[in-house]
This record gives structure tokens, sequence and C-alpha cells, in this order.
């Protein structure tokens, strides 16, 4: 049983020790990226967006329609 009770210690401890090296090196290569890694800006850049071409008229009927849409879809969803 002191046998398996040894074992135990000796693996946590090895497991402990691996996490402690696991950290001191993650900060290391972290700090390293920082200093010698590539610049970067506060703002990202976007690309401009293309405005959607609008259809230069809309039919009357379909205007219209869209208007009863638009009432109907407000009066049943009102809050």
């Amino acid at each position: 049983m002191s046998q398996a009770v040894d074992l135990m210690i000796a693996g946590m401890g090895f497991v402990f020790v691996f996490l402690i090296i696991l950290v001191f090196a993650t900060l290391a290569m972290s700090k390293l990226v920082l200093r010698f890694g590539p610049v970067e800006s506060d703002a990202p850049v976007k690309p401009p967006r293309a405005k959607p071409s609008a259809s230069k008229s809309v039919d009357p009927d379909t205007a219209e329609a869209i208007k009863k849409a638009i009432a109907q879809y407000r009066s049943r969803h009102k809050k």
C-alpha cells in the first residue's frame, strides 16, 4: 500500500511540475510574440461596402401591396 502512495505522489508531483513549466513557457512565448510580432492597429480596417442598387421605380400595385403587408404585420405584432 505504501508503494502505491509513493507512486501516486511521484506521479502527481511530475504532473504539477510539468504544468508549472508549461505556464512559464506560455508566458515567455506570449512576451516574445508581443515584442517581436507584427504591430496591429487599434481599429480594424473594414473594406467599404457596395451600396445595393435600388430599382428606378416601383409599380404602384406592388407599392400598395407592400404597404398593406406592412400594415397587416404591424397590426399583428403590436407591443
